[in-house]
């Protein structure tokens, strides 16, 4: 069900999409109504949350079976506090991987608009839409005289034009749910030491989510259900070495040290150095001590010397069993996204960065070994046409099957056989969007309402 506009874009590069999403060959194939209807619905799927909350369950430190109980427990505690009404908790394991839980949300709910308004950012809004609350460096406009215990109705600010600090904004917004604020007005704006913590708890959220907020940390771990997919299609065996490229914020890293059993070595490599200690601690939190983390730019991992001793970056040739790379990219997936103000530059900015990368990799993996690509954008430059540059530039590559394979074939239009097509994996929402009622079991919508996002798994010849 439609409940905002479409995902603001600048013109350029709707332009820019719509020429993906209605190439030569897909117009070919399906034709030109078909097409234009499949990249209206992407436009608009883009901008509402999925149906359902995606968990990765520690599988390696408790049985799915009793981390499902424990879940359940914990988010029945959390519901019996906001109602007196006894309250259930629908959890199901997913039929074909084995360590994730499925939780539905429930939205769009008939929730009223109130007159006094708290506009946030279109980030927080995001994450609002999916069960958080908001944090108050989220807060960009409230009432003149909010005082905390006053009841708000919460805005996402689209076209990111609000300015912070303002009592009410007239703009392009989209209205999220309702809440309590946690802070008066003056304690959010007028400080010199910015303010953290919860701004608005969220009471009548528009979809209404379980918050995971200091929920068995340990145990469920919050992951986009393709983002989970990726580690099982990597499939790394205990005892390995497996090189993670792009590894911020550090969920693969630790689903990969979980599916080893923590047995081998995770070597983890980011290069923006804030994000280093967030790795560091989740697997920590996760209990992995396999797992190796490195401040490191993964275009340069390739050491010449193939006889050196220290164990960290840059590495020698072939010195992986597995390599993922999870790419920088556009990002044009994620789900909820109502605003993005990028421009076609820097849409496209991302090609080139790929392909170093892309190149690091091939010199990193051994012999025999494999290499998973993934994004989580819906281009054709960043998916299918990397690819088709990376079959011809490297010979000693060959596209193998991938096991789950839960989302589509590739998209047409890089030049690609079908037969290359059906071995790559496109999450594609836009696909079933609008198709699939509610009524429809969890699983099977669960396979198809998940973010934008793409996997190809290489083997090095």
């Amino acid at each position: 069900m439609s409940t905002f506009p479409r995902i603001s874009l600048r013109p350029e590069v709707t332009d820019y999409l719509k020429n993906v999403f209605l190439n030569k060959e897909v117009l070919a194939a399906v034709g030109h109504q078909e097409a234009e209807s499949r990249f209206q619905r992407l436009l608009t799927c883009l901008s509402h949350p999925p149906s359902y909350t995606c968990v990765r369950a520690s599988t390696h430190l408790a049985p799915l079976e009793e981390i499902r109980q424990k879940l359940g427990e914990e988010l029945k505690k959390q519901m019996c506090t906001s109602t007196e009404k006894e309250v259930s908790v629908q959890i199901l394991p997913h039929p074909r991987i084995p360590d994730v839980l499925l939780l539905p949300v429930d939205g769009p709910r008939p929730v009223e608009q109130l007159s006094s308004e708290v506009v946030v950012g279109a980030q927080c809004g995001s994450a609002v839409l999916r069960g958080a609350n908001v944090f108050v460096p989220g807060i960009l406009a409230s009432p003149k005289f909010m005082k905390a215990g006053d009841v708000v109705s919460v805005f996402s600010d689209l076209e990111g034009r609000c300015t912070r600090g303002a009592t009410s904004f007239q703009g392009m917004r989209g209205f999220v749910g309702n809440g309590v604020a946690q802070i008066d007005r003056s304690g959010i704006f007028c400080t010199d030491v910015a303010a953290k913590g919860v701004g608005v708890r969220m009471v009548e959220p528009l979809y209404q989510s379980p918050s995971f907020d200091g929920v068995l940390p340990n145990l469920a771990f919050l992951q986009n259900l393709p983002s989970v997919v990726v580690g099982h299609v990597l499939g790394p065996l205990p005892g390995e070495r497996i090189l993670d490229m792009c590894a911020a914020p550090g969920g693969k890293t630790c689903h990969i040290a979980a599916l080893m059993r923590d047995q081998g070595e995770v070597v983890a490599l980011e290069k923006i150095k804030n994000k280093i200690d967030r790795i560091r601690q989740n697997a920590k939190m996760l209990q992995l001590n396999s797992v190796k983390v490195y401040c490191f730019n993964s275009t340069k991992a390739v050491s010449s010397d193939s006889a050196q001793e220290h164990e960290g970056p840059p590495f020698p040739a072939e010195s992986f069993d597995r390599v993922l790379l999870d790419a920088p990219c556009s990002g044009l997936g994620q789900r909820p996204s109502m605003s993005c103000t990028w421009s076609l530059k820097e849409l496209c900015s991302y090609q080139p960065l790929q392909r170093k990368l892309f190149h690091a990799a091939v010199q990193l993996v051994k012999k025999g070994g494999v290499l998973v690509y993934s994004t989580c954008t819906v281009t054709l430059a960043e998916n299918e046409e990397q690819v088709a540059w990376a079959l011809e530039t490297f010979p000693c590559l060959t596209l193998q099957p991938q096991e789950p394979h839960i989302g589509s074939e590739g998209m047409l239009g890089a030049g690609l056989s079908p037969e290359q097509l059906h071995l790559l994996q496109r999450f594609s929402p836009e696909l079933t969007w609008d198709q699939t009622g509610a009524a429809a079991p969890l699983p099977y919508r669960a396979d198809r309402d998940t973010i934008g996002f793409f996997i190809a798994k290489f083997l090095k010849k």
